[in-house]
Order: structure tokens, then sequence, then C-alpha cells
């Protein structure tokens, strides 16, 4: 265990002394949300408060979130306004699929991503990373922006997994789109907010055409292509998530996905599937960059691990056990879903408070992972939180970087396993230092990011 005496506190806003007025909470929303958190929210269960469309109430109370999320489900579902800033294109996927539309494609869904599957990519996630090794070589003594490099790898291992066949198309057109995608759906729009019917233009939706049919016309020519090499040799189809994907039924009905199902979810896989993990891995560099002790430590525990045959490659990942805490903490500090929001169907009580029907609720990672009377040292790097026990402490809804019960992200399992892997074999190889003079700072973007990305000096070992 290293030194729990060498504190690193990573960037983040202060918490307000006291809440925004309206004009202002608008800018702050439209800017960077993460500014606009106050002490209290911080520091109590609960809070309420209230836009000009209705009563809101932040939960960080874990047995209330356990009620919410878990317990009294079917009273909450998301919220209008986090349905109107993912409706953007994933509108009948699983992120935005309410009732039994749900329920199916999660049953059908589901084997894509369980463990054991996913245990099968961990190869092509080890070669994606070496891959990536290879590019970050030639660049040795320069700087680099590796917030970059992580989407790109992590599009790589898409096209090594899920789509095999490639996205027919230059994968850096779609990095490309897809940063841009997420830049435009998460600037909140004063019109969303203030509750303006979504019959009246956004300017937003306009400015995301391009993107989607760039999206469109990919997601229609990988299923194409699928499905012609499935009529043309049915026995040499590579069995991958997407093979998986279009023969997917509900266990229970029999249902398959219909054709709007199955694009909207290619377009979660490869939105979800690649944002948030490049996130989770670059927060992760940034923080070992800034922690010479849990450096040493990640790169000792890469250099025995991941030498020679690497033995049970299957199983590599969960050989890491510090790179995974370091992951871990990365996703408590930076979490990948900074915000989780439903609206009550009907009145409840949550932490001692009434919720009237119509309220919504939000509970915040960013702001649960931070909070005073549920973590020691709340805004500190300290990965030792994940080990040794410690992780057993935990109350479960204390710490939700992928969501909790039935909504639970789908694709955890495989996010965590290919950051674990490709963070290691950075770090056997590299070390990294951010460019002089570049101050990182957090920005909500949908996901979390550094703004201005993570220029970094790239040395070889």
């Amino acid at each position: 265990m290293l030194d729990s005496t060498a504190v690193l506190n990573p960037p983040a806003p202060t918490p307000r002394l006291k809440p925004l007025g309206p004009v202002a909470l608008l800018r702050v929303l439209t800017s960077n949300p993460l500014e606009a958190w106050t002490k209290a929210h911080f520091e109590d269960p609960i809070v309420m408060g209230g836009l000009s469309v209705g009563r809101v109430a932040v939960l960080s109370d874990p047995a209330a979130i356990r009620r919410v999320l878990l317990e009294n489900c079917s009273n909450y579902q998301k919220d209008w306004l986090q349905r109107r800033v993912l409706s953007a294109g994933l509108t009948n996927g699983l992120l935005t699929a309410e009732g039994n539309q749900w329920r199916t494609q999660r049953r059908a869904l589901a084997p894509l991503f369980a463990r054991k599957t996913v245990m099968n990519f961990s190869a092509a996630m080890i070669d994606a990373a070496h891959a990536l090794v290879e590019r970050l070589s030639l660049h040795e003594g320069r700087i680099v922006d590796l917030a970059v490099q992580m989407t790109s790898v992590t599009l790589d291992v898409l096209e090594r997994t899920i789509f095999s066949d490639g996205f027919g198309r230059d994968p850096e057109d779609i990095r490309l789109a897809m940063k841009a995608y997420f830049e435009e759906i998460g600037r909140i729009d004063p019109f969303d907010v203030l509750g303006v019917p979504s019959l009246i233009p956004r300017p937003r939706r306009r400015r995301l055409r391009p993107m989607l049919d760039l999206f469109k016309d990919t997601i229609e020519t990988i299923i194409s292509t699928r499905r012609r090499r499935i009529a043309n040799d049915p026995d040499g189809v590579p069995r991958d998530i997407l093979t998986l994907l279009l023969e997917a039924k509900d266990p229970e009905t029999g249902q398959v996905l219909s054709e709007v199902e199955i694009k909207a979810n290619i377009l979660t896989f490869i939105a979800a599937g690649h944002e948030t993990t490049a996130n989770c891995i670059t927060w992760s560099l940034f923080l070992l960059s800034q922690s010479p002790l849990w450096r040493e430590q990640i790169q000792a525990e890469a250099d025995r691990e991941l030498t020679g045959d690497i033995g049970d490659i299957d199983g590599i990942a969960e050989r890491l056990v510090e790179t995974r805490a370091v992951i871990d903490e990365a996703n408590r500090l930076y979490p990948p879903i900074t915000a989780i929001s439903r609206v009550a169907l009907g009145p409840d009580e949550l932490a001692g408070q009434s919720i009237k029907r119509g309220t919504m609720v939000v509970i915040a990672p960013y702001v649960l992972h931070r909070h005073r009377a549920l973590w020691n040292k709340p805004d500190s790097f300290n990965p030792n939180r994940f080990l040794d026990g410690a992780r057993e402490t935990i109350d479960r809804f204390a710490y939700l970087p992928f969501g909790v019960g039935p909504r639970i992200c789908i694709g955890a399992t495989f996010s965590l396993q290919e950051a674990t892997i490709v963070l290691a074999t950075i770090m056997r190889h590299f070390t990294l230092h951010l460019a002089p003079g570049h101050a990182v700072w957090p920005v909500q973007k949908v996901t979390l990011r550094p703004q201005g990305g993570l220029p970094m000096l790239v040395r070889k070992r």
C-alpha cells in the first residue's frame, strides 16, 4: 500500500456558498454545469430547489438513492430534460427507451455484454493497446494530446470487438463527428430548461444534422455489410457483438429488435462505448502523471503482469488489481455519468423530505462521490479506497460510476476491462508528463472531459 500522506487534490470547481439566480444559473448550465453546485449539495443528504418549470430534489443519501433506483424505481422514470438531451439520434435505444420497449431490449441485449462474452475480447483489447503503443512511440519526446489518442484507441477496440468488419469509413471521421456530437448535445439549451415546447426549433438540432447524417450512413453500411456476409457465408461470420445484436431475441417472448431499435443501439454502443471509456483512461493518465508514487506502483504491476506470454489472457484485467483501483478512483473523482435524473410519477418521501408528483429527482455521481458525509478526504486522489478490503466498506449506493439498479450501464464490465488493459499497457511502456503551462480543468459535456484536451510529453521507459 502506498504512502497515504502523499495527498493529491486534482482540479475541481470550488462549491458555491449559495445558489445562483435564474439567469446566472442558466449561463453556468450552458457553459459548465459542474460550476453550479453549492456547498450544501456536498454536505446535505437532500437539497430541495427549483427551476422555473418545477421542483428539483438533488439526492445524496444512499438509502434514498436505493429507493429511487431500485426499490421504488417504477415510480421514477427518466425525466423530460434528460430524454430531450439524449433524443438526438439515441431515441428508441437502451438509453432512452421506457416501459416494455426498454425491458424487451434489456433482456435481449444482456447476453451481449455478459462477463464471459466480454472476457473473450481481452485479446482484441490487448492488440488495440499495443497498436496505440506503436503510434505513441512515433512521438517520443514530443507533446501529444492523450485525450485524442484515447478516443482513437477506444474506437479501435470497438472495431475489433463489436464491428469487426470495420466502420466502412475512416475512424477519424467518426471520432471528430462524435466529439462534435457530444459538445452539441452537452450544451443545455435554455429553451429546454424553461420548458419551451419541443415544437419550437432549436439551433442545436440544425447543427447536429451533419453528424447524425454521418452516423446514419455509417450504421447502414455496418448493418448491410454484415447481413450480406451472413447471407453469403453464415459459418464464416465473426461472432462479435454486431452479429449477436442482429440475432438478439427477448428470451421471454422471442421478440427480435426492430430495425429502428438496432440502429439506435448501434449508435449508443459507438457513442457511449468509446466516449466514457476514453475519458476514464484520460483522467487516469492525468492523475498518475501527478502522483509519482502511484505511477511507480502501476508501472511495477504492469511489468509484472504484462510480461511474456501473459498466461490466462482472458483473465488479465482481473489480475491488474492496482490498475483497476486507479480506474475506480478516476471514475469516483471524474465519473463518466455526472448526473442521473428521474421524475416522480407519484408522491413519495426521500431522506425525510416529501416528494410531490412531478418533482425532478437528481442523483449526481459527481456530487455523491465527493460528498463530505460519505467519503474521507473526498477531493483527494487515493486509490487505496478500492484496495485491501476498503472497497467493501463503500456503500453500494454511494458509488455509482455506471448507475445502479435495473438501468445500470449494460457495458460497464466491457468498459472497465478495456480501460484497465489499455491503462496498464500505456504505463508499462511510457512515462507521461503534463505539457508545461497547461492547466487541466473538468468540463461537463454530457460526459466529463478535461477542457482543451490532455497535452502530455511522451517518454519511453
